[in-house]
Parts: C-alpha cells; structure tokens; sequence
C-alpha cells in the first residue's frame, strides 16, 4: 500500500472533501486521525474506515483554538510514535462584497481560513522536521488563483493560503518535509452554500456549474481525495510548494 504505516491527521475531516480524504488515506493503508468541529461526524467517519479493516480514532476539535490544535497533533505524535502527513482542511466561505462583509467576517475567514492552516503546519512541522520527512497538506481552492465576484473574504484568505504554503516549501523543503496546497473547484458539497446564496439559489448555481465550467460538471469528493492520497504519497516526492488545481478548467 502507498501509506502503509504512515499517520495522517486532518482537520475539517467529519463530510464532504475531507471525509473522502480520511477514507482514502485509510485505504491506502494509512492510521487517520478524523478531526471535526463536530465529534459525532468524526466518530462516524472513523467508524466507516474500522468498519472497512482501517485504522482510525476520531476527535472532536475546533481549529480556531490554537492550544487545542496545538496539543491534537502533538498527541497524535506522542501516541503513535510519528506524524507523516498532515491535511490541514477546516474553513469557512462568507460570501459579499467589500461592504457587504463586516470586519468581524473578515477576521472569522482569516482565523478559519489562514490562521488556523498556519498553527497545524506550524505544530506538524515541529515533529516532522526532526524526523526529516513529512507531507503538509493544506487546502486552499480554486478561489486562490482566481478571483470570484462578490466573495472578498473567501478569496483573500485563500489567495493568502497559497503565499504561505510556498514561503513553508522554501522553507522546509532541505529538511525533507513538503508543503502543497489542494486547491478543488465546485464540488457538491454543503459547503458550497455561500456561493449558492450569493448567486440565487440551487438552480442558479447548477446552471452556472453547467455553463461555465469546461468539463460541465461538478467534481466528486472521492476525485478530490485520489490528489490527496497522491500529494501524502512519495508518488509526489518532488513535489513541493505546487498549487494543485483540480476544477474542470474553471479557473482558465
């Protein structure tokens, strides 16, 4: 297996990308740890990959707690003597305009969406680094190398992701450890539902999916989680500091 014996910890991992995330590290013989803001979603996607002869502990986590964070990874650390990889997912979508966006909607995004990416990395590397190898994970979006109307918050966030992953692979690529951004499209997901607000519902966010994608599609989250299983692989071993866009062509 690509993963056999390696330890990924994810955050953001309850549903939808990061859910088949977990279930695809698992399958390729990795140990998860699922963290979610909601411990019963955790549970049960650690409860799908035991159920299917992985291996799995689930834990309750809210990202923007740095001490939380913090102590999560480096429990997992101390419990399983390594931590390989690292997919630093959680994050929040506010849609509006300049103003339409309070400052406190701002820093909720930044805090989600930057901040919280920026303290996993930092507590991973920490006992990557020593081990002189390691895969951090972190995702951004397709929103990070576009600009989409009327989403400030979203976009300046994970534009800023994208500055950080490539300042981290700089870094830390002589130290044997990697830092690559994931960076999906429009996936049918809950999350999505800032963009189905801001663009007036359901229909009209299917009709825009059909029409101004490339491929006409939305992408599924098990297509999303064959880039993570390849970007926590060594099948990416010379991989470091890359914007990894997978979003039917949206973005060109």
């Amino acid at each position: 297996m690509l993963l056999q014996d390696r330890v990924a910890f994810l955050t953001g991992a309850g549903s939808g990308i990061g859910r088949a995330g977990a279930l695809a590290l698992a399958r390729n013989g990795a140990t998860v740890v699922v963290s979610d803001l909601d411990p019963d979603r955790a549970r049960t996607v650690a409860s799908e990959i035991s159920s299917g002869g992985g291996k799995a502990q689930a834990r309750g986590l809210d990202v923007t707690d740095d001490a939380a964070l913090e102590d999560a990874i480096a429990d997992t650390n101390d419990r399983f003597g390594r931590l390989d990889i690292l997919h630093s997912h959680a994050g929040i979508q506010i849609p509006g305009r300049l103003e339409e966006v309070s400052a406190d909607q701002m820093d909720a995004s930044w805090r989600l969406n930057v901040r919280s990416h920026f303290v996993a990395a930092r507590a991973a590397m920490a006992v990557m680094r020593p081990r002189g190898r390691g895969s951090i994970i972190i995702t951004s979006s397709n929103s990070g190398v576009q600009y989409d109307r009327e989403m400030i918050a979203y976009c300046t966030t994970k534009h800023a992701v994208i500055a950080m992953v490539r300042q981290i692979a700089v870094d830390y690529a002589r130290f044997g450890v990697r830092c690559n951004a994931l960076c999906p499209g429009f996936v049918d997901t809950v999350f999505n539902a800032g963009f189905e607000s801001q663009m007036g519902g359901r229909a009209a966010l299917e009709t825009y999916v059909s029409e101004n994608i490339p491929m006409g599609r939305w992408g599924t989250p098990e297509e999303i989680a064959e880039s993570i299983v390849y970007l926590a692989s060594d099948r990416s071993s010379f991989m470091t500091g890359h914007t990894l866009v997978l979003d039917g062509a949206e973005s060109l």
